[in-house]
């Protein structure tokens, strides 16, 4: 008999966010979670307006050599890690170069694949490569922001963005969700955070999509 698909946890509800960035991220009205048995409430605002206690309030995942950036949301503390795709040949693989996948912290902290519904309606992204060598990168629910997969001066590939004007090495995004419904979520921003790559500077600029 097959599985009812509705009947995912809770973040297999984001099949019904499609098309903006808005309904890609779980909405709840709750802002306090669990995570291995402790409490945790979303990142709070410091004087200039960066979210000062991001690394206290929510995991950051392991720091390893295909790790590009990774995505979180007021949801819960469960996070979407973009990985660098290598085929058996050790070569980027062309025609999925980057790969995500879950660390589900709220739960046992373990990784697991995006579901079929989430890579195509949700958390997935479109991929093409480009004559020079780079990809264009979107994700496939709000494809007004553009990312670029290139390498930069250390050789290997990165993630870039457009933040504050400037082609920055894409580190996080974050998501702040301030009630609203099911369906409209209100949104209070989204921030991204990345590295200057000739200041060595953190970038972190916020839009509300």
């Amino acid at each position: 008999m097959l599985k009812n698909p509705w009947n995912n946890r809770a973040d297999n509800n984001f099949i019904l966010m499609r098309l903006t960035f808005i309904l890609l991220f779980f909405y709840t009205s709750s802002f306090a979670f669990t995570n291995a048995g402790v409490k945790v409430k979303h990142a709070e605002i410091d004087s200039a307006g960066h979210l000062s206690r991001f690394k206290n309030a929510y995991p950051v995942p392991p720091i390893n050599a295909n790790l590009l950036f990774y995505v979180q949301r007021t949801s819960n503390t469960n996070t979407i890690v973009y990985d660098l795709n290598f085929g058996s040949n050790g070569k980027l693989d062309a025609a999925e170069p980057v790969k995500p996948y879950w660390i589900r912290y709220a739960e046992k902290g373990q990784k697991e694949d995006l579901s079929y519904i989430q890579r195509k309606f949700a958390y997935g992204l479109t991929e093409k490569a480009l004559n020079n060598g780079n990809y264009d990168i979107r994700f496939v629910s709000y494809k007004k922001f553009p990312l670029t997969l290139m390498k930069s001066a250390d050789g290997k590939y990165h993630i870039f963005a457009l933040i504050a004007q400037k082609q920055i090495l894409l580190n996080r995004i974050f998501v702040k969700i301030d009630g609203g419904s099911f369906w409209l979520p209100n949104v209070t921003y989204v921030e991204v955070k990345g590295t200057d790559q000739i200041t060595g500077r953190e970038i972190v600029e916020r839009f509300k999509p």
